[in-house]
């Protein structure tokens, strides 16, 4: 199975790590995330992956080498103009027979890829996102009126909002909706599809899961890591 890790990014969020060092490779407890990510889709059955690079992609192209540390065939994607998080799927789409795996090189799950995949390939759509409801509690109490009168209080309420969690699987036909060498980001993409009508199914995370795109977040991840990973 196949695995394609969008590692392109500036990290512009995460300054002033990534000026030295790109987002990919920062490091979460004793390894980077690049390999924290490889490793987790390795142990899930997937032992081809692909590196979609251009920030500093010589940095990550010299860290991982073929790959044979860890168990799989690596293969380096080097964009030349940024493509967005779509686009640059299109650069290897030679390479992609059957249904494949993508997400973004900066979120840590311990989301079990076999499962999602085998969700996805007995689903009628060329693609399958992943989605994770997030709570964020709110600090203050909401009161209910009706005209001069209250009618009700809400102690803190809890948003919930259900997110795009970046992580996907593609079927190849997908690839066609995707232009050549021109950036398009997963959200042109999925709009694209909705107005085709074509159906897309969603698969909601229950496990762990964490964006360290920003600062705070890189630091919760540091926290995290033993109890977790």
């Amino acid at each position: 199975m196949k695995a394609i890790i969008l590692s392109g990014g500036l990290g512009t969020r995460l300054r002033p790590f990534t000026e030295v060092i790109p987002k990919p490779l920062l490091p979460i407890g004793e390894k980077a995330v690049l390999e924290i990510q490889i490793e987790h889709l390795k142990a899930n059955g997937f032992n081809h992956v692909f590196l979609a690079t251009n920030y500093k992609s010589a940095y990550i192209e010299n860290f991982f080498g073929d790959g044979s540390k860890y168990g799989v065939t690596l293969t380096i994607s080097k964009e030349d103009i940024p493509l967005g998080t779509a686009g640059p799927v299109k650069l290897v789409k030679e390479h992609l027979s059957e249904p494949f795996l993508v997400m973004n090189g900066d979120i840590l799950t311990q989301l079990p890829y076999r499962k999602l995949y085998d969700f996805a390939l007995q689903r009628d759509s060329l693609l399958t996102i992943c989605t994770k409801e997030i709570v964020t509690p709110f600090q203050f109490g909401n009161i209910h009126t009706d005209g001069d009168f209250v009618t009700g209080i809400e102690e803190k309420p809890d948003f919930r909002t259900t997110i795009l969690a970046g992580i996907y699987i593609f079927k190849p036909e997908i690839l066609d909706l995707i232009p050549d060498n021109e950036y398009f980001g997963m959200d042109a993409l999925i709009r694209k599809m909705i107005e085709m009508d074509l159906p897309i199914t969603h698969y909601p995370i229950e496990e762990y899961w964490l964006d360290i795109g920003q600062v705070k977040d890189y630091e919760m991840a540091q926290e995290i890591y033993k109890e977790k990973f």
